[in-house]
This record gives C-alpha cells, sequence and structure tokens, in this order.
C-alpha cells in the first residue's frame, strides 16, 4: 500500500480536476462538454487531454472556460491521462474518457465531498450508470455495494471491504487523490484501465465510499471495435498475474481478485475465436489459476463450478466437449421456438444456401441504388468508373421490375426474388449500394460491401434517431445495426459526414474520405454539357432556371406544399422558369391544378420529380431553392446561389433531430416565409457578395472531398485495391474549377 504524500498545492488550488482525455469516439464528446459548460462547477477545473484534430476543434470551442491540451492522433489513453495529471492544479483528481458521460451536477458534488475527507483517504469510489446506443442511464449493480460499505469518515481499509473489488473496473468511478496519483503514476499509467482501476483500490491506504451516481459508462458496440488482437487477449492473463502479486499476505483480497480473474478468463474463452488462440489462453488461464488457487477456495455450485474446475485442470478437451453439448442443446431450444418456416421461404434459403456454396466470383459486382429504382447516385458513378478502370469486374444491377424498363439499354440487371437474384447476391465479391441490401444477405468471407451514402446528413440517421419517435417510428434498429455490420467501406465527402457516419453507425468499418463520386460530374462537365441539360428540359437561353428540391418531414403522412407555386412563378415574371422536383418518397411535387397546369404549358413550371439524373438538373439550374435537403451539400460544388425557405425549421429540429444548425451555417440567405422567399428571388439578395461569403463558407466546410476524382479515388482504392497513399490527393477547394454556370455556357 502507499505512503501518504502531503498535498503541495496552494490554497486557492481547485478541490477537484475533471481530466477529459482521448479521441472524440463517435462524437460523444461534444454532449459531454456541453453538459459540463452548461451548468456551474464550483471548485472544479475541466482539462481536456483531446487527442487528434476531431477533438481539439471539439474541446477548443469550449476555451477558455476549459484548459486544452491538444495531443496527436494515435496518442493512447495513458498518455492522455498523463498529460492531463500533469497539467491538473486539483486537490483530487476524476478521469473522464471522451465516450463517456457525467450526471448533470456531478462534478461540483464531487469536489465538495472530497473537500472535506481526511487525507488518509486515497481514493474516493462513486457509483455510475451505464448507457449503449440504445439506452441511457441505466442504473448499475454498483449502488447497493457501496451503500452497504458504508461511509466511515475515515475511510475503509480494503483488507476489510474486499467485495469493493466487484465494483466494475473504471477508472471514472475512482476519484483519486492527486498526490497518491503522482506517487503511484509508474504503474496507474496504463493503456489497460481495469488493471489501472483495480491498481488503484490495492495500493490505497484508505478508500472512501459515495453511493450517488457521479459518471456514465458508455458501452461502444463491440462490433464498432477492431476485433482484439491474440496479444490482447494473453494480456488479461498477464494482468492478473501483475495484480495477484500485489495481494501477497492479503487472504480476502486475493480470494476476491482470484474469483474475478477465473470469471474474466472464462468469458474471454468463450469469445477467443480461432482454435489455436483459443487453446493457448486456456493453458496461460490455467497455470496462472493453479498457481494463485487460495488455500481451502471453494468452487460455487452447479456448472459454473464444473467449469471452474475443468480451468483449474488443465481439462482442454473436456471443457471443449461441455461447450459443444451447451451449444447443442440451445440450438435445440431454438429451433423448437422458431417452428417450421413457409415453403416460399425454404425453397428460396434453399436456393441461395446452394449458391452460397459456390465460389465466389472475383469479377463480379452487384449495384443498388435507392432500394432498387435503378441506375443512379454514388452507386452508377461508381459503375462508369469501374467499367474504365477495371473491366474486368461484371456489373449486375438490382431493380424492380418496374424499373427494368427505364434501365439503359444493356444493363445487365436482377429483379429482387428471383433465382438469379439470390445467385448473384450470393457469389458477388463486391456488393455496392447506398442504402442496404436485406437483412437475408450473408456476408461471405473474401467479399467486399461498400456503403456510399446518398447525401451529406444535417438530419440524424441510424441510431441518432432513437430519441426523435417521429424520425424512429417503425425502425428496427437491432436490424439496422446488423446491416452495417456487414460493410467493409463508408464512402464520405466531408470530415463532417465521416464524423457523423461513425456516430450514428458505430460498426467496424473503414471511412473512405474520398468525396461523393456521384459529384463529380460538377467538375468534369463542360459548356456544352450544361447547354445540353437545359436544351432537355426546355429552358430557353436567356432564362433563369430556379431548381426547387424540398425534403421528406417525418412527422407528415404525405407530400405537403410548402409554397404557392402559382403565385411564386407569377412574382419571379416570364424569365424564370422553376424546375420542381419532389423527395423520391413522393411521385410530384405539383398539384394538377388549373393554374399550375397553365404554367408547365408555358414552360415556366417543369415537373422534374422523375427526372433522372438529379446531378443534370443542377447543372442546368441557376440556382437552387431547398429547405433541409442534402441536395444543398451536392450543389454547392457548383458554386452557384442556394437559398433556403426554412418555414418550419423549429418543427422539423425538434422531430427530426440534426447536426448542426443550419440557419448559422447556411449556404445563402435564408427565408422563413413565402414572401421573404420572393424578396430574395426578385432582388440581388440570392446572389450578392453576403450570399457568396456564406456559400464559400459553406463549400469549404462541405464540398472538403469533392474534386471530380472520387469515382476514380474509390475504385482504385476498393476494386483495385491500390494503398490510400498513391490514390490521386484532394484538390484543395480554392483550386478547383467547377462546371461553368448556365449564363457562361450560353455566352461560349
Amino acid at each position: 500500500m502507499s505512503e501518504t504524500v502531503p498535498d503541495p498545492f496552494p490554497e486557492t488550488a481547485p478541490d477537484l480536476s475533471v481530466i477529459v482525455h482521448g479521441p472524440n469516439v463517435e462524437d460523444h464528446l461534444p454532449a459531454l462538454l456541453d453538459s459540463l459548460d452548461a451548468h456551474p462547477l464550483t471548485g472544479v477545473e475541466v482539462i481536456v487531454a483531446a487527442v487528434g484534430d476531431w477533438a481539439r476543434e471539439t474541446a477548443e470551442r469550449h476555451a477558455p472556460a476549459f484548459t486544452v491540451l491538444p495531443l496527436p492522433d494515435g496518442a493512447g489513453d495513458a498518455a492522455a491521462r498523463s498529460a492531463g495529471a500533469a497539467r491538473a492544479r486539483g486537490r483530487w483528481l476524476h478521469f473522464v474518457h471522451a465516450k463517456d458521460g457525467l450526471p448533470v451536477g456531478a462534478p461540483p458534488a464531487v469536489a465538495e465531498h472530497v473537500s472535506g475527507l481526511p487525507a488518509t483517504v486515497d481514493v474516493l469510489l462513486v457509483d455510475h450508470v451505464r448507457s449503449s446506443w440504445r439506452v441511457s442511464g441505466l442504473p448499475s449493480p454498483d449502488g447497493p455495494r457501496l451503500a452497504r460499505a458504508g461511509r466511515a469518515e475515515e475511510g475503509l481499509a480494503l483488507d476489510g471491504r474486499a467485495g469493493l473489488l466487484r465494483l466494475a473496473p473504471l477508472l471514472g468511478n475512482r476519484v483519486v487523490r492527486a498526490g497518491f496519483w503522482r506517487a503511484q503514476e509508474r504503474l496507474l499509467t496504463t493503456e489497460d484501465e481495469p488493471f489501472a482501476a483495480y491498481a488503484a483500490l490495492l495500493l490505497a491506504d484508505r478508500v472512501a465510499c459515495l453511493p450517488h451516481p457521479a459518471y456514465e459508462d458508455r458501452r461502444l458496440r463491440p462490433e464498432s471495435l477492431p476485433p482484439p488482437t491474440p496479444a490482447q487477449r494473453y494480456a488479461l492473463v498477464d494482468r492478473y498475474e501483475a495484480l495477484l502479486g500485489l495481494t501477497t499476505d492479503r487472504p480476502a483480497v486475493h480470494g476476491v481478485l482470484y474469483d474475478l480473474m477465473v470469471r474474466d478468463c472464462l468469458r474471454t474463452f468463450a469469445r477467443a475465436g480461432m482454435p489455436d488462440v483459443a487453446r493457448e489462453f486456456f493453458h496461460r488461464a490455467s497455470v496462472t489459476a493453479r498457481r494463485h488457487r487460495p488455500g481451502g477456495h471453494r468452487q460455487p455450485a452447479g456448472l459454473e463450478g464444473v467449469r471452474r474446475s475443468l480451468l483449474e485442470e488443465g481439462a482442454y478437451g473436456k471443457y471443449r466437449a461441455l461447450q459443444t453439448a451447451n451449444h447443442a442443446r440451445r440450438e435445440v431450444r431454438s429451433a423448437v421456438r422458431t417452428g417450421r418456416r413457409r415453403a416460399g421461404t425454404r425453397l428460396r434459403a434453399l436456393q441461395y444456401r446452394s449458391a452460397l456454396a459456390r465460389p465466389v466470383d472475383p469479377h463480379l459486382a452487384v449495384f443498388s441504388a435507392y432500394w432498387n429504382r435503378g441506375v443512379a447516385c454514388n452507386p452508377a458513378a461508381i459503375a462508369a468508373k469501374l467499367a474504365e478502370l477495371a473491366p474486368g469486374v461484371h456489373p449486375v444491377w438490382v431493380v424492380t421490375t418496374q424499373g427494368a424498363a427505364l434501365l439503359p439499354p444493356g444493363t445487365d440487371h436482377v429483379v429482387p426474388g428471383t433465382r438469379r437474384y439470390w445467385e448473384v447476391l450470393a457469389r458477388a465479391k463486391y456488393l455496392v449500394n447506398n442504402v442496404n441490401f436485406p437483412d437475408a444477405v450473408v456476408k461471405r468471407p473474401g467479399t467486399v460491401h461498400l456503403q456510399t451514402h446518398h447525401g451529406t446528413p444535417l438530419k440524424r440517421m441510424g441510431v441518432d434517431q432513437l430519441p426523435y419517435p417521429a424520425a424512429a417510428h417503425g425502425l428496427d434498429f437491432q436490424a439496422l445495426l446488423e446491416r452495417v455490420d456487414k460493410w467493409d467501406y463508408s464512402v464520405s465527402a466531408n470530415s463532417h459526414s465521416t464524423r457523423m457516419w461513425q456516430r450514428a453507425y458505430p460498426s467496424h468499418h473503414v471511412c473512405l474520405d474520398h468525396g461523393y463520386p456521384r459529384n463529380d460530374v460538377f467538375y468534369t462537365a463542360g459548356a456544352a454539357e450544361v447547354r445540353a441539360a437545359r436544351e432537355r428540359l426546355g429552358i430557353a437561353p436567356g432564362r433563369r432556371a430556379i431548381l426547387y428540391a424540398p425534403t421528406h418531414r417525418d412527422y407528415e403522412a404525405g407530400w405537403t406544399p410548402r409554397l404557392d407555386l402559382a403565385a411564386l412563378a407569377d412574382r419571379l415574371g416570364e424569365e424564370t422558369v422553376l424546375l420542381v422536383r419532389a423527395h423520391y418518397f413522393y411521385e410530384s411535387a405539383a398539384s394538377p391544378a388549373a393554374p399550375l397546369a397553365g404554367l408547365r404549358r408555358t414552360g415556366r413550371l417543369v415537373d422534374v420529380s422523375s427526372y433522372e439524373p438529379v446531378e443534370e438538373l443542377c447543372l442546368a439550374a441557376d440556382a437552387l431553392v431547398t429547405d433541409y435537403s442534402s441536395i444543398m451539400f451536392d450543389y454547392a460544388n457548383l458554386d452557384r446561389p442556394v437559398v433556403i425557405h426554412a418555414d418550419d425549421w423549429e418543427t422539423y429540429r425538434t422531430t427530426r433531430g440534426v447536426y448542426f444548425d443550419l440557419m448559422a451555417e447556411a449556404p445563402g440567405p435564408v427565408a422563413r416565409t413565402q414572401a421573404e422567399l420572393t424578396e430574395i428571388l426578385t432582388t440581388d439578395a440570392w446572389h450578392d457578395e453576403r450570399a457568396t461569403k456564406a456559400r464559400t463558407a459553406f463549400r469549404r466546410r462541405f464540398c472538403e472531398y469533392d474534386d471530380g476524382r472520387a469515382a476514380e479515388r474509390v475504385v482504385r482504392r476498393v476494386f483495385l485495391g491500390e494503398d490510400e497513399r498513391t490514390l490521386p490527393p484532394v484538390l484543395p477547394v480554392e483550386d478547383r474549377t467547377p462546371a461553368p454556370s448556365p449564363e457562361e455556357a450560353c455566352a461560349s
């Protein structure tokens, strides 16, 4: 145990230093820092040891209220904790990982409590709550244990309260005296957080207990983390070897720690994976268990006792046989519960299983977009570049029966549910989609699933929709995440998207910061392509074309017109053409009412809801009017005016949830009413200096990776296997030349 180290702090030092440390994992850091910044922190200082640019940028928004220590990408948790502790002025230290949280009011409450603890106490144990992507704020089982331990004024010796070792091994539920931490820093500074958490208790002279939640442990999805290496699995045994070495001549503590070791070893063995790794892990755990088994130790009753005895005996074969028997019993029970499947489902499953038994075809790629609507979006741009760079890979599109009639001539395709559909899904090496393939699709070893997405997220996506009932209604989030777990790659157009995808779809996939392939055309098209697009839409030279593209509202059952299009067209005059495009959830955005019918006959209003590709509409338009649609991020690549019509922003933000305040970071002027929109479009406000300045800032943030070569980068990386360092570099926004404006194209 430690020697008492006097606190070398001036009287003005804060009672508590909260040390937030680590990278901004899945974008949880902003909520943690916002919660700290939103309430008084009497007696508390906050230090953020921010690992990587994302964490640094997040933390610096709270400076100078918090002290920010920037650390490079890849810096470990131990280094971040050490950097924060070295800078801390507080008498006590509370280490908070960037992925976790703190209940409201916890820091000042802890600060007040530790200020009254005697110098003999080295560690304050606090209760915590548990959260995951699915739920938040669940109580931990630690509260009753802490309450039973009591609040002795002089603190407790662990030897008399060895059961406290059964508390969750988190540094966050252990607030440590700064002098104690520095005296034991050599042992406590480790990447193995559970080791540090246990060691803090074992080394402390005395501990105190506070049976109130003062920490939020957020459990990340295991599927979002890299799988443990064999060395990391073996390190569990080494952890307990070292810890048990600290319990010499402390029988009560040794016995509890031994039980924890055996429990953790058995759990890890069940997930050990490859047989050779499992066998070696079992052997190492068995040796350690025999070496440290306390004299007179009794095994628990039942199956758990059998498992422990087999581990101590080193009986690997018998343990495996026991596992196999238990697994077989569970399968029988599951089959009985499931019952017989319908005949049609059995036939489909039989056909699919038969195809899965055949080898993967390395020259076959399956493409789909927008729930099998046709050749579109990022998958279409990737397929076109694939034909150029890797013509040996054969593309097959999944399309509905209705969509098949609209395919370009010669497009190989399959219709969902057919025999060939299941065959190509089973055998293709590459599966490319901008949504997700059906749940039944199996992720085969050696196959590559490429998720391209179909927009930059303003609205909440994936598991971030959970708190918003209007958006979450009818969604099976567990099934969604099981689909996400099949992704190998996720394409991103900007760092904002990369961060939000990691947060909304927590899984272990590689983010491709290569740009959106569908936006390449905005940099490769010339004046001839712009003129041709306008001619196909019947837009005469010299007329202004405004593309109006509103988005879907989750809180509305169907399409609700946000504008009186007839009145707007009348105010804009004969020289303006409205290109009206409904969200793809709807067939049309224009009512068949008589005034609109007349406008369509004169060519002043064109319903382009079914027009493909949408990128051609963008090329043809002089300006875009939208509300919250992701088309604004794509259109901004053209460096043409964008006007936001946000008549229901507060409702949309409340019901759907958003990732940033569009009203503060809009790509151009914002109208809250039709009258304001009309005013903007009938004056210079839609393209004046202020609008240009807003668009420039928007492009710099959200057109970050789009430069005309995104499809090439994706194909070279995914299909040709090239190293990311050999791909064409992304050009700075300032060095890119987008397609000419309609005015420039017509003049040339």
